[in-house]
């Protein structure tokens, strides 16, 4: 049985919403596209991952973004458009780090906002320096990284270009789910309507 976050250290995972994208396939930031029970993207990414314990969570979002009206997500609205993820990343978790009592942190992209709080807590609950999350031997996401790899992040000797080569040094471990939410990219509306489609047959 998976232990639960209530079972250890208070706010050992924070969490950091990647969703500072112009969203120009959904014809406007995907942070504020909806799924089909009325949520937007962004509520649902905050909800899986306060739903595994993660305290506090905050999002990168675009430009000029004041308000996201989501209980319990701090919005960190990006300096200039147009920044790539890693720039992004970096903006989210220069934020986080201030926080002392996270251990962890996972790292959610909102175009995959279909991802289980379960999935979240058994990333957390490695020992790992990084996990990342497989569905039937396909990687996808969020990914849990502990603090000691973001501090190095953050002083630039972890420079990436990306995160995935970020991970590639630290020796990121694979964590089997049972949760096709992991590998469910919701890059397009199409993207989206398929996975749903398929759920409804499931």
């Amino acid at each position: 049985m998976v232990a639960s976050m209530s079972d250890h250290v208070p706010n050992r995972i924070a969490g950091l919403i990647l969703a500072g994208g112009e969203g120009k396939r959904w014809g406007g930031p995907k942070a504020f596209a909806k799924l089909d029970d009325g949520r937007t993207f962004l509520e649902a990414c905050a909800a899986t991952l306060i739903g595994a314990g993660a305290s506090p969570v905050v999002a990168t979002l675009p430009p000029g973004t004041e308000d996201t009206q989501v209980d319990g997500l701090e919005p960190i609205a990006l300096p200039e458009t147009g920044m790539d993820m890693f720039g992004s990343l970096v903006t989210g978790l220069s934020h986080l780090i201030e926080h002392p009592d996270w251990r962890t942190v996972a790292i959610l992209p909102v175009d995959h906002p279909l991802v289980s709080p379960s999935a979240v807590t058994a990333l957390a609950n490695t020992t790992a320096r990084a996990a990342i999350p497989s569905y039937k031997g396909k990687h996808g996401h969020p990914v849990c990284v502990a603090r000691s790899v973001i501090e190095k992040i953050l002083r630039g000797e972890l420079a990436g270009p990306t995160l995935r080569e970020v991970l590639r040094t630290v020796d990121a471990i694979d964590v089997p789910v049972d949760d096709a939410g992991v590998i469910t990219n919701c890059n397009t509306p199409e993207e989206l309507a398929r996975f749903e489609r398929s759920s409804e047959k499931g």
